[in-house]
């Protein structure tokens, strides 16, 4: 273990966030492997991607690739080690600069340390070229446990495509794997067998017609782009296209289907103006309106890679055909367009650092979903869908994960940090406030990679509200905070409990009859007036994430 690695896996266990006494016992333990993926060692941080220059050739037949991936790079300090990603059963075969070939170790699983031979000199920007080549992991579970899904079309031909954001990019190519560096820009090159063809991210530059009857489909991508975003989806596609006038002028959609779902492709992908409709509105323009919109149908569910949306929920409404609220407007439109599309804004556009703040992505794109709903069916049909997604919480662990090792928090990130930032909503209290929030967000942070702990501070300064513990929470505790009261001679007695020190969230309650209004609750017993209330009529509004108790 070098120096640099073994500093690194000390500041990562002592990153450790906050866990309440119920989930102290059940905090995992790391290995090399999770540091060299999850932090930023010395031998990524004296250099920054500038642009990534990938070029693979896919072979279904026996499942394999082959290819190069040509590192443009800014030297920040100084510095003689790089740290590739790669993992097995997939090897560095070759790692050159100006023609010079260098020194390659593998250490751990997945990395792989290129010792340069030129000075590197700050200021500087240099190209590493990286060759590769085997037979990529096969996705056990896509998306959620990916890497190649290798399936056949209706008439037996391949059906392939990628997905990788928790197995990591380097699942599939060499790059350096870890969120808080995107490149500039990206070059994505995808040698296919005919008649297959290969979508990727970004726009179709050329298609070169090779001797050894294959094609190669070069994409640009002309914005920052995160790792896992980059995806190669290849068929016997059908294209068809349109448009659609937003906020930024005219931005393109395109649509690649299996030939034998074209009419239901046509009929279904109607929804993808709704939601650009709904998303420009609560989260300002499409960020990548250069790149162009792609939904891509693919052997999977879907994901969110960055203007190569991919889709697989066929072509039904809500989440293969059920609705994850309960409530019945969950059946009103496409799961997979509308959440994965959703993560252009929290995800592509705006992008964690450090998976541990999954949430940044999960959250914004679960509550996403209410947001749609809201501005098609208005705004009881928005909060009705919200609360239903509670269900779903299992408060078994903290959203928040460990920093500096690969570790994501937990699947409440989707539904229960949804609600927490409705629940955010209703204590801002001002609809158009709040919405200038979530477009400000997406303008202030544009094309950023950024810390959970940011995104927190921005809500709370414009918001103009105290909500650190609110955060605190919901984010990193896994109990339900609980308003006890207790109601005596006109008089409102109340507290929180169960709940972190100092929590001080306020929140509407029944004062008056029909009429909601906020109290201000401490972990201290408070008393204000009631007017004609009793106890059996008394209620929290439904919308804050918390549970009442009468402890008379």
């Amino acid at each position: 273990m070098t120096n640099s690695i073994r500093v690194s896996l000390l500041i990562c266990l002592a990153a450790a966030p906050f866990f309440s006494e119920k989930t102290a016992a059940q905090q995992p333990v790391f290995t090399l492997d999770d540091t060299l993926r999850g932090s930023i060692t010395a031998e990524r941080a004296w250099w920054d991607v500038a642009y990534y220059d990938l070029n693979v050739r896919v072979n279904p037949g026996d499942r394999s690739i082959s290819g190069a991936n040509a590192i443009r790079y800014r030297v920040l300090e100084s510095g003689q080690t790089m740290q590739i990603d790669l993992q097995p059963p997939l090897r560095i075969e070759l790692a050159e600069q100006d023609g010079q070939a260098l020194d390659v170790r593998q250490i751990g699983t997945n990395a792989w340390l290129v010792d340069l031979k030129k000075a590197q000199k700050p200021g500087a920007v240099e190209t590493l070229t990286v060759t590769y080549s085997g037979k990529p992991r096969k996705a056990r579970n896509a998306p959620w446990d990916g890497g190649f899904s290798w399936a056949k079309d209706g008439l037996g031909r391949p059906f392939v495509a990628t997905s990788c954001q928790g197995l990591g990019a380097s699942a599939w190519w060499p790059c350096k794997d870890h969120a808080y560096d995107e490149p500039d820009s990206q070059t994505i090159r995808v040698t296919v067998p005919e008649p297959l063809m290969d979508v990727s991210n970004g726009r179709l530059r050329r298609t070169t017609v090779n001797a050894d009857s294959t094609r190669t489909f070069e994409w640009h991508v002309s914005n920052p782009i995160n790792n896992y975003g980059v995806n190669v989806n290849i068929a016997v596609y059908e294209h068809f296209a349109d448009t659609f006038q937003g906020e930024k002028g005219l931005l393109t959609l395109d649509y690649y289907v299996l030939p034998e779902n074209l009419e239901k492709a046509k009929e279904q992908f109607k929804q993808v103006k709704g939601m650009l409709r709904a998303f420009e509105h609560w989260f300002g323009p499409y960020p990548f309106y250069e790149d162009g919109y792609k939904l891509v149908e693919v052997p999977y569910l879907g994901m969110e890679h960055q203007s190569s949306i991919t889709y697989g929920n066929h072509y039904l409404n809500g989440y293969l055909g059920r609705d994850l609220s309960g409530t019945g407007w969950g059946k009103k439109w496409d799961f997979i367009i509308i959440h994965e599309s959703g993560h252009e804004w929290f995800a592509n556009n705006i992008t964690y650092r450090d998976i541990a703040d999954m949430w940044v992505h999960e959250s914004f794109t679960n509550y996403s979903e209410g947001l749609y709903t809201e501005y098609h069916f208005g705004k009881d049909a928005g909060d009705a869908y919200m609360r239903g997604l509670r269900s779903g919480i299992e408060n078994k662990l903290p959203i928040v994960g460990v920093y500096g090792v690969n570790h994501e928090g937990s699947g409440d990130m989707y539904p229960k940090g949804g609600n927490m930032l409705h629940t955010i909503r209703q204590i801002v209290n001002d609809d158009q406030k709040w919405r200038d929030i979530l477009r400000g967000l997406n303008r202030d942070f544009f094309h950023q990679t950024v810390d959970g702990a940011q995104v927190e501070a921005y809500i709370i300064r414009h918001s103009g509200k105290t909500l650190q513990k609110t955060f605190d929470q919901y984010l990193r505790d896994i109990r339900i905070p609980v308003l006890e009261y207790r109601i005596k001679k006109g008089k409102l007695e109340y507290r929180w409990t169960n709940c972190v020190a100092g929590f001080d969230m306020p929140v509407k309650v029944t004062r008056s009859r029909d009429r909601f209004d906020f109290i201000y609750p401490t972990t201290e017993w408070q008393a204000t007036p009631l007017k004609r209330v009793k106890a059996r009529n008394f209620q929290v509004d439904e919308n804050f994430y918390v549970q009442a108790k009468n402890v008379e």
